[in-house]
């Protein structure tokens, strides 16, 4: 007795019988799937002719060199130079070492050991008169091998209402006389410099260290001194700081 007709799903294709719809679509949707890579291996999309090439990356420019100094320009031929200016060249021979206008104001460069010397004639002479000491500060021109410093003071005169500017050149392990004979204001101010920049006044009544502590080691306004401080005082904690410095003073005692 023969048997009766198998299911489909045991009955293998005849010949020329259509496959199913989902197998036959199969090799077509793996064709569609990319393959790992084939992004990178895409070629690069071609500039069109005539469109703008692109630029290489500029070089990062350098930092220019540190300038030597202030200009200290020479006034104009055609500008008439002061009565306190022309005054002082004739009552301290020799004192002046030049003599500079910039932007409306003049300065006086002198000699440093003449520099209070120069302060009092301005004060006292008639014609001169500058009675208020406005400012006395320091600038550091590392660069400026031989005189690095710039010493500066700010003269105005309340009674003829002019103004000039003293400067005088000094060395590193230059000193340069008071002032504090000549305007009694300049006490604090030269104490400043002095533990600013290091500059040291003959003469001072009391020369010591005004913003920074007596044992502070260097001078924070030279150009030349570390962003991060000494590093024998650097430490985290301002406790430790205080603590090791208590250590000291009773090591003094003791």
């Amino acid at each position: 007795m023969s048997e009766g007709p198998k299911p489909a799903s045991e009955n293998p294709a005849a010949p020329g019988t259509p496959k199913p719809v989902a197998e036959a679509a199969a090799p077509e949707a793996k064709a569609a799937e990319p393959k790992p890579g084939a992004e990178a291996a895409a070629p690069k999309p071609q500039a069109t002719p005539g469109s703008p090439k692109p630029q290489a990356k500029a070089a990062e420019p350098k930092a220019p060199p540190p300038p030597p100094g202030p200009p200290d320009q020479a006034p104009p031929a055609d500008l008439a130079v002061p009565v306190y200016v022309t005054a002082l060249q004739s009552g301290l021979a020799g004192a002046v070492e030049q003599v500079s206008f910039w932007v409306g104001d003049w300065t006086v460069i002198v000699a440093a050991a003449r520099f209070a010397e120069a302060c009092r004639f301005l004060r006292d002479t008639p014609g001169c008169q500058f009675d208020y000491l406005s400012d006395l500060t320091a600038v550091d021109w590392p660069a400026r091998a031989e005189k690095r410093f710039d010493l500066v003071a700010s003269l105005y005169s309340t009674r003829l209402r002019q103004r000039v500017r003293v400067k005088a050149r000094l060395a590193e392990s230059e000193t340069v006389p008071s002032v504090t004979g000549v305007w009694p204001a300049a006490n604090w101010l030269e104490r400043e410099v002095y533990d600013m920049f290091g500059v040291t006044f003959t003469g001072h009544p009391d020369l010591r260290r005004l913003l920074m502590p007596s044992d502070w080691q260097g001078h924070p306004q030279r150009k030349d001194y570390p962003l991060e401080g000494p590093g024998e005082l650097l430490m985290e904690n301002p406790q430790d700081w205080l603590k090791a410095r208590q250590a000291a003073v009773d090591a003094d005692i003791e």
